[in-house]
């Protein structure tokens, strides 16, 4: 047994592999050294039965227990092991094989029985709303066709008075099985019986109003909740508005996907809300109280004396909500813009060029007489600037 590599190296998994893993390991490996795949290649046969000992083992959760234990050693001189090597039942791994046949020479396999009681497929919609509508949720109604049992025939499909029959093909199982000589004895094929599309039953005369379906379609009207914070993209569950079931199985779901228009002001990243606002010259370098926009409505902020563009500032829980807690909400960022007039009245230019004398700049800087050609002009203040646009 010291030769022998560990099962879980061979597969190439994790030792708390679920059987999930295990199978797909162990599909790759088979497909890709398969005898039947790589004739005469001798050490693609040897690293086949490996990996088919390995995944026997692992695959069986009692083998699995005793190796994850004892190691090579719990199968050595008994429990199916052999001096020569590893035997185990290759009629367990039917299923495998077929999964792995039908892949590489396309044929199709069911692998369990359909016809017992199957719950119904999901449907998909959507609805638009809002910005405004996602951020606060809101109460939508959606018209869209929902088959239900047909009330002649109570889902059976059969005209009244008869009854779907027992498939003769399939004996009522749903299922056709084929079984296969392989290289390493049978293997089993199942599918899905032809006559009765899996269900094990046929109806020989069907209900005239639903043509033998057992459901009838009709428009109907769907009051949909819209959560407040919810996103572009998500969507809302409706239970029980989906397919019908099969042979009495529950109904899927109704699955509304919300496409939430866009909003001229505001942006949204998870709960958090971001925009821009314009503010004046004059508040940016007195400061005071200046108007925003949120998605509350208008709100005062205290801007500092002397702010300059581009500063953000944060309105805590002013964002969205969350989808767990309503009363939890996002923040709301915003870029304050100074804005530079692009008209002024003499007037305005008169106080403009005052201030900015005042502030120890000049409009005229670098035209005072007697300047050297050499000396640098004086760097151009806001006003000149300004003045430069105007002009």
């Amino acid at each position: 047994m010291a030769d022998k590599r560990d099962y879980y190296e061979v597969l190439g998994v994790d030792r708390d592999a679920d059987d999930a893993a295990l199978k797909k390991a162990y599909r790759v490996l088979a497909k890709k050294y398969h005898p039947d795949i790589n004739p005469g290649d001798k050490e693609a046969e040897a690293k086949f039965k490996e990996a088919s000992e390995a995944y026997a083992v692992l695959s069986d959760p009692e083998k699995r227990r005793q190796y994850d234990q004892f190691g090579h050693a719990a199968f050595d001189g008994g429990g199916g092991a052999t001096a020569g090597g590893f035997n185990f039942d290759f009629g367990d791994m039917g299923d495998i094989f077929g999964d792995m046949f039908g892949d590489l020479f396309g044929g199709g396999r069911s692998r369990r029985p359909n016809n017992g009681p199957q719950r119904g497929s999901n449907i998909r919609t959507s609805v638009r709303v809002t910005f405004e509508d996602a951020v606060f949720g809101c109460e939508k109604e959606i018209d869209l066709t929902l088959k239900d049992e047909c009330e002649t025939c109570h889902g059976t499909g059969a005209k009244p008075g008869t009854s779907p029959v027992t498939c003769s093909k399939c004996g009522g199982k749903g299922q056709i099985i084929y079984t296969q000589q392989s290289l390493f004895g049978m293997v089993r094929n199942v599918q899905t019986c032809p006559d009765c599309n899996g269900k094990g039953k046929v109806v020989k005369e069907k209900c005239a109003s639903c043509y033998g379906t057992g459901y009838k379609s009709s428009r109907k009207k769907i009051q949909v909740t819209i959560p407040a914070g919810i996103d572009n993209g998500q969507s809302v569950r409706i239970r029980g508005k989906g397919e019908p079931g099969i042979n009495g199985g529950e109904r899927g779901d109704l699955l509304v996907e919300v496409v939430v228009s866009r909003h001229p002001i505001f942006q949204r990243q998870g709960f958090d809300l971001y925009s821009t606002s314009p503010i004046s010259f004059a508040q940016a370098a007195i400061g005071g109280d200046i108007k925003i926009k949120t998605i509350d409505g208008e709100v005062l902020f205290n801007i500092k004396a002397g702010t300059q563009t581009d500063t953000k500032i944060r309105l805590k829980g002013k964002g969205v909500p969350t989808l767990r807690n309503k009363n939890v909400r996002g923040d709301h960022f915003v870029t304050l813009v100074v804005q530079v007039p692009e008209r002024l009245t003499n007037e305005q230019k008169d106080l403009l060029i005052k201030f900015d004398e005042l502030s120890g700049d000049t409009l005229n800087a670098g035209k005072e007489a007697g300047k050297s050609k050499e000396e640098k002009p004086k760097k151009k203040g806001f006003m000149d600037k300004l003045k430069d646009t105007l002009n």
